[in-house]
């Protein structure tokens, strides 16, 4: 299963009428920042084989890189627009003079300035899926809102998103205008968006997009601490759950996906994408994750991981996992949708 071939994987419709999508899409922002170095010649390949395979929702944000993921993407994009559906975010705001330097605007002001950015990086005349990143409780969600529906009013961004919000949250943005995908990070070591996202995206015919589905590369078994395996570069050096005892600890919790990937003849990465692409039939939603890779053999073993199906007992072994997870997703859960929950 592990040697997967360009078999293009099967489709699902974005939300209640957006477009067809393949039913895994791509994460770009490895390709420029926080996970090292990266082979340019190498990540350009990768972003042809997902054409080929199928994978089609590419999802990049304007503070990847300071931007810089979104100029990388706009040669690919130029060659292969209408085979794509394109998602950027905004929200985060960052400057190049303060690397520690984090805000989160949502104010509408601040939104008709940032997809003018993202447009002309991309150097596209319309963003298909436009996300707000974090939400900044300090501004009321209808005005964030408001402002992104005016972007579509105005043919800039065709559907709407929002990442890291509760459910009630989910509730009270789709009364102002309706939302395409809600985007969370949710993996077996991963489910606070089950806490009310996932149930409010069912109700409301919203696309769950999961971020960090391989919990970082962790799943992967790539790395068994980043504090000593990953090189200075690396923010997962910095995440809690992966360094010192608490990586120790998450480490043993992986036997369980090491015996069922065994089972398949499949890898670990594999088995945890199969786990998070059944959500869908779990909680009776649409589920499209966006695993990234800068490599090309990743991308087509990625996609075989639609075509695996836990059995009843399989997914038995891998529930209890995130409930003794050590350590929490971030240094500092602020901006997460976790600390907002009731």
């Amino acid at each position: 299963m592990s040697n997967s071939s360009l078999e293009k994987i099967s489709t699902v419709r974005l939300g209640t009428d957006g477009p067809r999508i393949g039913v895994q899409g791509f994460g770009a922002m490895g390709i420029s920042e926080f996970y090292g170095d990266t082979d340019e010649a190498a990540a350009r390949d990768t972003l042809e084989a997902t054409v080929e395979a199928g994978v089609t929702l590419i999802d990049t944000a304007d503070i990847y890189g300071l931007g810089a993921n979104e100029q990388f993407l706009a040669p690919f994009l130029a060659a292969h627009r209408d085979e794509v559906t394109l998602a950027t975010k905004f929200a985060i705001d960052r400057r190049a003079d303060d690397p520690s330097y984090r805000a989160i605007e949502n104010s509408p002001a601040y939104i008709k300035k940032a997809v003018e950015a993202s447009l002309r990086r991309l150097d596209v005349d319309v963003i298909d899926l436009y996300y707000m990143h974090r939400r900044n409780p300090e501004v009321p969600l209808a005005e964030s809102v408001g402002a992104m529906a005016e972007l579509v009013a105005e043919g800039k961004v065709k559907y709407l998103g929002l990442s890291e919000v509760t459910g009630p949250e989910l509730r009270e943005a789709y009364a102002v205008h309706p939302i395409a995908a809600l985007q969370s990070e949710w993996s077996v070591f991963s489910r606070d968006v089950e806490r009310s996202g996932v149930s409010a995206a069912a109700e409301l015919g919203v696309t769950v997009v999961p971020y960090s589905p391989l919990g970082r590369g962790f799943l992967t078994g790539a790395f068994a601490d980043a504090g000593k395996d990953l090189g200075e570069g690396d923010f997962r050096r910095f995440q809690p759950r992966f360094t010192g005892d608490n990586a120790v600890a998450n480490a043993a919790l992986l036997e369980p996906l090491h015996k069922i990937a065994a089972a398949h003849g499949a890898t670990t990465a594999q088995i945890a994408l199969a786990w998070v692409q059944q959500r869908a039939q779990v909680h009776g939603l649409t589920v499209v994750p966006i695993p990234g890779t800068r490599k090309r053999s990743r991308l087509l073993e990625n996609t075989g991981a639609t075509r695996i199906t836990l059995s009843a007992e399989e997914l038995a072994l891998l529930e209890p996992i995130a409930g003794q997870v050590a350590g929490d997703r971030y240094p500092d859960m602020s901006a997460t949708s976790t600390v907002r929950e009731q």
